[in-house]
């Protein structure tokens, strides 16, 4: 329990035990039973008023982008992942980012759209964060079990190891952002090379590992400038064109989702691994 150390002005409730408020400049979650009930928009809950949780948003640049999700996203499906962000942060006895309010409410938006359409987004890097998440991941699977009974969904693996990515970077101030950024650029690129080469690749192939690693390990050289040299391009180029040509339009989708330019010599390193599936098919 929490006592309210000033008045607080309504923004916006959510439902009736979940309200929006202002307080000192701050925007605050409430969540009290009943604290919603009839609550309009101006209206004052006072000082010294009992809560059982209080979330604050204090960055300038969060409280934007989270009136821009208030703005579309459905106030019971917004009341619903605030309750998750509450289960969480209970479950765990910690204090989380409140980044969390903003980009795991704005991907389980996106999820749950893309999910009723039947597009999946696999997760390339599922094996190593329940590995490395334990904790996160256990969490997320029961968020995913709470959004399969509220949405009548049914909500795929790999999901949950987004989730739980989500989950590890509140607990760490918001630094895992291009881990979730990098594994959704994967996926995207496995999907394009899956239909380059007319193939389903086998996620538990060695080759398919290699190429995995290497891609993150790509995206990570070139988000903080570090270069590397191929002193074999001209070969490559020549030898693997067919592979080649695929790495360039790969490089297109790094390109375009990191907004950075992707070198002619991590482009022939990537045809080198495309160059191991296009041969299993001769096999």
């Amino acid at each position: 329990m929490v006592t309210l150390n000033n008045n607080c002005i309504v923004n916006k409730s959510f439902n009736n035990n979940i309200v929006l408020v202002k307080s000192n400049g701050k925007e605050k979650i409430l969540f009290s039973r009943g604290i919603g009930f009839n609550k309009k928009h101006g209206d004052i809950i006072n000082k010294g008023t009992n809560v059982d949780k209080i979330f604050s948003i204090e960055n300038e640049d969060n409280i934007r982008n989270f009136k821009n999700l208030i703005n579309t996203v459905d106030d019971e499906f917004m009341a619903f992942c605030e309750e998750i962000i509450y289960f969480l942060s209970d479950e765990m006895g910690e204090e989380l980012s409140e980044n969390i309010h903003i980009g795991l409410i704005d991907h389980l938006q996106f999820a749950v759209k893309r999910l009723q359409n039947n597009e999946e987004i696999v997760n390339p890097f599922l094996v190593e964060i329940q590995t490395l998440y334990k904790v996160e991941y256990k969490l997320a699977e029961i968020v995913c079990n709470k959004i399969e009974k509220k949405m009548k969904l049914k909500i795929p693996e790999g999901e949950a190891g987004f989730i739980a990515l989500h989950i590890h970077s509140a607990r760490n101030n918001g630094k895992l952002s291009n881990t979730i950024k990098y594994s959704i650029i994967a996926s995207e690129v496995i999907k394009y090379v899956e239909g380059a080469l007319n193939i389903k690749i086998d996620k538990s192939s060695l080759d398919y590992a290699r190429f995995l690693t290497h891609l993150r390990f790509t995206m990570e050289r070139i988000m903080t400038n570090v270069r590397i040299t191929n002193d074999l391009i001209d070969v490559i180029k020549k030898r693997y064109k067919i592979s080649y040509a695929i790495a360039k339009e790969v490089a297109k989708i790094v390109e375009g989702r990191l907004e950075v330019h992707v070198e002619e010599d991590e482009i022939s390193y990537m045809a080198m691994h495309i160059e191991r599936f296009r041969v299993s098919l001769l096999k």
